[in-house]
């Protein structure tokens, strides 16, 4: 799977974790230079606590595009720190 914004491969595994049909990518496949940590968090009633990050790329930047849980629920400890992202993202493979 990759995860393409602005013009950019953000992220790129052939390990994602499928979740309510979002596509989490492992923290190691998602490359960090196009991620900036945001302020922005919410809860998942059985995920628990998002916390989210800005894309920038190409000059651009797309806030609150992507989120992961850093400590998930039991129920959803497979995606602890993976990512995902919102539709402004295109995920394909």
């Amino acid at each position: 799977m990759k995860a393409i914004w602005n013009g950019q491969v953000i992220a790129e595994s052939e390990d994602t974790v499928v979740v309510e049909g979002n596509h989490y990518f492992p923290p190691n496949s998602v490359k960090r230079e196009f991620f900036e940590e945001s302020s922005r968090t919410s809860v998942c009633p059985w995920k628990g606590t998002a916390s989210y990050y800005d894309l920038v790329a190409n000059g651009d930047k797309s806030s609150n595009a992507a989120w992961y849980y850093p400590n998930p629920s039991d129920a959803a400890k497979e995606i602890k720190d993976h990512v995902a992202f919102y539709p402004v993202v295109q995920v394909t493979d």
